[in-house]
């Protein structure tokens, strides 16, 4: 499975922005998809999560301004970023899972200014 990233760039705080991951490959079995995060000197953070059916997860911190959504037919998901602030600064990676395989996507960099 390969899982490619894309949509992150420079926002202002309170701003929105939309990243996609595409899944690639042997995509059939893939259950769980979802995005982590990682700011510099920081462990990853999980973001949210969203399985095959359409179950959604977020971290605390995230609800009620980040939507994860998921488009099967594509094997694409969407992380829809509202009212962004500094702290969401970090790479996002986009991460599956299918079966006890973890996959991991190339991430991409959020950066919001104050």
């Amino acid at each position: 499975v390969q899982l490619q990233a894309s949509g992150g760039g420079l926002v202002q705080a309170g701003g929105s922005l939309r990243l996609s991951c595409q899944a690639s490959g042997s995509t059939a079995s893939i259950n769980r998809m979802g995005w982590y995060r990682q700011a510099p000197g920081k462990q990853r953070d999980l973001v949210a999560t969203i399985t095959r059916a359409g179950s959604t997860y977020y971290g605390d911190s995230m609800k009620g301004r980040f939507t994860l959504s998921r488009d099967n037919a594509k094997n694409t998901i969407y992380l829809q970023m509202n009212s962004l602030k500094p702290e969401d600064t970090a790479v996002y990676l986009c991460n599956s899972n299918r079966g006890s395989l973890e996959y991991w996507g190339q991430g991409t960099l959020v950066t919001v200014s104050s």
